[in-house]
């Protein structure tokens, strides 16, 4: 497999320099995986702006998608990133590897959505008519529905990427499930 350097701030456009250095100002480092969207012109600053959308999900809720996605698509850069910020947003590591799991036994509305976030991931879409009953049994709406699917795609793309290009990963590893 080709291996894919993660370019420096002086291979990268203008532009993305600019975009670099607020990240370092931001979160104290360029995550390599942000560094390797930096390749195109266009792509890390069209991630970033899709990825810090608003939504109608909350940022635990983004975790509880973030993380069933990337155990489905097995990106371990993902799983590392993800582990690390659901940390952040208050779950524990036990919860983490659930969530993992595509489950939540601590939380029903959660679990709801771990369910949902696997089920679409690993089928593509095509969305198992009960899940998607418990999602909204749940609370959930409809406008959460097309947020949830959004925010499966713009996972989805980033676990691509790692699992195409392989770069090292700039976080505690995640442990397997």
């Amino acid at each position: 497999m080709n291996t894919f350097n993660v370019p420096t701030r002086e291979e990268v456009s203008e532009k993305n320099q600019g975009i670099f250095d607020n990240l370092e100002k931001a979160l104290g480092f360029v995550p390599n995986l942000y560094a390797t969207y930096a390749n195109s012109d266009t792509a890390l600053e069209n991630y970033l702006n899709f990825a810090n959308a608003k939504t109608s999900l909350s940022a635990k809720e983004k975790e509880v998608v973030n993380l069933a996605v990337s155990q489905v698509n097995n990106c371990i850069y993902c799983l590392s990133a993800h582990t690390a910020i659901g940390k952040m947003n208050g779950f524990t590591d036990e919860q983490i590897l659930e969530l993992r799991a595509g489950k939540a036994s601590f939380d029903t509305k959660l679990n709801a959505l771990a369910k949902l976030a696997k089920n679409i991931t690993e089928n593509r879409g095509r969305t198992d008519e009960d899940v998607l009953n418990d999602y909204f049994a749940a609370g959930y709406t409809k406008a959460n529905l097309i947020d949830t699917i959004s925010l499966v795609g713009d996972k989805t793309i980033s676990n691509y990427i790692h699992s195409t290009t392989q770069v090292p990963v700039d976080f505690p590893v995640a442990p397997s499930l």
